[in-house]
C-alpha cells in the first residue's frame, strides 16, 4: 500500500471523527485491509470496449427456475459479449423499494438464486454490485436489535428530536424526515431521509462505519468490479444544514475508494447523487482521490427535451461545457433507470416551462410525475416515472418511427464522453408497464416489469416485432461503438454548433458524431467537419456510406452518423 494512500485513509478519517476516534478507525481500517486483500491482477481502466447492462436480477423469469440462471442464459444466448458488464440492482433480502431497503446485505434474496449464481455470472461479465449503504430496512436484524435495546446497536442509527428545526435538510421525497418508533425505552425518533421502511444509518458510529467497510470488501470478493454508492449524497447529517454532500461524506467516499483499490486494485467506485450538475461531480474530488466516476445525471432529460423539443440547443450547451476529467475517472452516461427520469440534475438548464413541458409529455404518453418538497410548502416535479421509448412515442405514429427515435436517443448515449449504461427494458425494446403499476401502487414500477423469457425470446426472433426492431439494431450499434477509439471514455469531445436541430461532437479528434433529434431532414455543408477530420472525404461508420466536401450531407430525420475520415 502506498504512504500517499495510507496517509490520505488516516488523515480523513482524523478529519471526521478527531484524533483519537480517528486512530482507532485508522487501526481497524488497517486490519481489514491486510485481512480482506486479494492477490489478483489489477484490472485496466475501461475503454471503448465497455458497455454496461443494467438489469434486476429477476428482469427475465422463467418458471421452475431461478431468476440469475435465467439472466445467465439469456445473456449468453442474446448478448454474448457485446455487452461485458452487469449491473444486477440491489439481489439482497429486502422488505420495500425493490431492493432499495436492503434486510442483509451478506446474503443473496433466496428468490432470485444464491452467491454461486453471482460468482458464475462474474466470470463472463465485470459485475456492478449495489452498496445501499445509506439506510437499511427497519425489519433488518440490526434495527431490530437496535429497538430490543441491544447495546451494540443503539448508536447505529440516527435518533432525533422533533421539537428542534429540520427545515434546511434537503428532501428528496415529500415523506416525513422524522420517523417514530417503539424502542426498548420507549418511544424515539429516528432519521428516514427516503421512507419509514429506510432507517437512515449513522456514520458517526464507529463500529457502523468498520462493518460497512467490511461489507463492501465482501462485495469485491464476491466478484465486483464496480460497486454503485446509492444516494452517498445524504450519507452524513447535521442539524441546522442541508445534511447533503457535506464534507465528512466525501471524506468518507474517499476512505472507502483507498481501501477497496488497495484490496482489489482496478475495482471502480461509482456515485449515485441525483443532484444538479456542480454537486454531482464534485464527487470526482481531485480526480485521484474519490469516485472513479458519477452518473450522468443531466443526460437523460436533456436527451429527451431535445427529442420532445426538436431542438438540441441546451444539450449541446450542456455538453460543451462539460470538464475535463482525469485519465482514471469519467462519466457514467445512461437515459434509463430502474428509476425515473430525475428533473433536478437540469436545475438552471432547463426553465420552469420546459421542465414542466416534460411532465406533461410524460402524462400525455402514460406516464406519471413525482414531486418533492420544496420546504415552503409547495412541491416540484422531481422525477418523471415512464418507460423511455414510451416517453419518445408520438400518438398515431407507425411504430418505425418511434424506433428510429429511441435509436437515435441511444446513439447519443453512445456516442458522449464516459461509458454507456443501458437498461434492460431499453436494450429489449419494452413500453409502460401500467400493470405493474396497478399491482404495486408505485409510479417507478411502470418500468420495472418482469419478463417471461419464452416470450420475450419469441419477440425478439420474430422479424419485425418491436423488440427485434429495438435489439437487433441497438445491438448492431454497440458493435460498432466497440470497434471506434474515438469512444474511449477519456477521449476529448468537442461540440460543434452547426444546427439547433442536431446534436453534433467530436470525439477523439477522429470521429463526428452527428444525430438529428427533429423530425426534418436537414442538410449540413460537409465543409464543416473537414478540419476536425483533417479529410475531404468521409465515410459514415453507421451504414458504410462515403461522402465528400462536394456534395451536402443530409441527416434524416431521427437520422445519426458517425462520420470518419476516409480514403482520398
Amino acid at each position: 500500500m502506498t504512504q500517499t494512500a495510507v496517509d490520505q485513509i488516516k488523515q480523513n478519517l482524523y478529519d471526521v471523527y478527531g484524533n483519537e476516534k480517528g486512530e482507532r478507525l485508522y487501526q481497524k481500517t488497517l486490519d481489514i485491509i491486510d485481512t480482506c486483500r486479494q492477490k489478483a491482477q489489477a484490472k485496466d481502466w475501461v475503454d471503448e470496449r465497455d458497455v454496461m447492462l443494467i438489469t434486476y436480477g429477476d428482469s427475465i423469469k422463467q418458471e421452475g427456475e431461478n431468476p440469475l440462471t435465467t439472466l445467465k442464459q439469456f445473456l449468453q444466448e442474446y448478448v454474448g459479449q457485446t455487452i461485458n458488464s452487469v449491473h444486477i440492482l440491489p439481489f439482497y433480502p429486502f422488505t420495500s423499494d425493490d431492493g432499495f431497503s436492503v434486510q442483509d446485505y451478506l446474503e443473496v434474496n433466496p428468490e432470485l438464486g444464491d452467491w454461486d449464481n453471482v460468482h458464475e455470472l462474474s466470470e463472463d461479465y465485470d459485475l456492478m454490485f449495489d452498496a445501499v449503504i445509506n439506510h437499511i430496512s427497519r425489519k433488518s436484524n440490526w434495527f431490530q436489535n437496535y429497538l430490543k435495546g441491544e447495546e451494540e446497536y443503539q448508536d447505529y442509527f440516527v435518533e432525533s428530536d422533533p421539537s428542534l428545526d429540520y427545515s434546511s435538510v434537503v428532501r428528496p421525497r415529500a415523506l416525513p424526515l422524522l420517523t417514530k418508533v417503539e424502542h426498548a425505552e420507549g418511544i424515539k425518533y429516528v432519521w428516514t431521509t427516503f421512507s419509514d421502511d429506510q432507517i437512515d444509518l449513522n456514520y458517526e458510529s464507529e463500529a457502523l462505519f468498520a462493518e460497512v467497510l467490511k461489507i463492501l470488501t465482501a462485495y469485491v470478493q464476491h466478484g465486483a468490479r464496480y460497486l454503485r454508492l446509492d444516494a452517498i449524497g445524504f450519507l452524513w447529517k447535521r442539524l441546522g444544514t442541508t445534511s447533503i454532500h457535506l464534507e465528512e461524506t466525501h471524506k468518507i467516499v474517499q476512505v472507502m475508494r483507498h481501501v477497496l483499490e488497495e484490496i482489489s486494485p482496478g475495482t471502480i467506485v461509482i456515485t449515485e447523487t441525483n443532484v444538479p450538475h456542480k454537486d454531482n461531480i464534485s464527487y470526482f474530488g481531485s480526480g485521484h482521490n474519490e469516485a472513479h466516476m458519477v452518473y450522468q445525471f443531466p443526460l437523460p432529460p436533456l436527451t429527451l427535451h431535445s427529442f420532445v423539443s426538436g431542438n438540441a440547443r441546451h444539450l449541446s450547451e450542456w455538453a460543451d461545457a462539460l470538464e475535463d476529467t482525469s485519465d482514471h475517472t469519467s462519466f457514467f452516461n445512461f437515459l434509463a433507470s430502474h428509476d425515473g427520469v430525475g428533473l433536478r440534475p437540469v436545475e438552471g438548464i432547463l426553465n420552469e416551462g420546459e421542465v414542466q413541458s416534460l411532465a406533461d409529455r410524460a402524462k400525455e404518453q402514460g406516464g406519471f410525475v413525482s414531486y418533492k418538497d420544496n420546504g415552503d410548502g409547495t412541491k416540484s416535479p422531481y422525477e418523471l416515472n415512464i418507460n423511455y421509448l414510451s416517453a419518445l412515442t408520438k400518438p398515431e405514429e407507425t411504430p418505425q418511427d418511434a424506433v428510429d427515435r429511441f435509436l437515435a436517443a441511444q446513439t447519443i448515449l453512445l456516442s458522449v464522453k464516459g461509458v454507456p449504461g443501458i437498461y434492460v427494458h431499453s436494450l429489449l425494446g419494452s413500453l409502460n408497464d401500467l400493470a405493474g403499476v396497478e399491482v404495486t401502487g408505485r409510479n417507478r414500477s411502470i418500468n420495472r416489469e418482469k419478463l417471461e423469457a419464452d416470450k420475450l425470446k419469441k419477440d425478439l426472433d420474430t422479424e419485425g416485432t418491436l423488440r427485434n426492431r429495438v435489439f437487433t439494431t441497438f445491438m448492431d450499434r454497440i458493435e460498432l461503438r466497440k470497434q471506434q477509439k474515438a469512444f474511449h471514455p477519456n477521449a476529448t469531445q468537442d461540440v460543434l454548433f452547426l444546427d439547433d436541430r442536431l446534436f453534433t461532437i467530436v470525439r477523439g479528434g477522429e470521429l463526428v458524431s452527428v444525430v438529428n433529434v427533429s423530425e426534418e431532414a436537414v442538410e449540413v455543408d460537409p465543409e464543416e467537419f473537414q478540419a476536425p477530420l483533417q479529410s475531404e472525404v468521409f465515410v459514415d461508420a453507421l451504414s458504410g456510406v462515403s461522402y465528400t466536401t462536394e456534395e451536402k450531407i443530409t441527416v434524416q430525420p431521427y437520422g445519426a452518423l458517425w462520420l470518419k475520415a476516409g480514403e482520398q
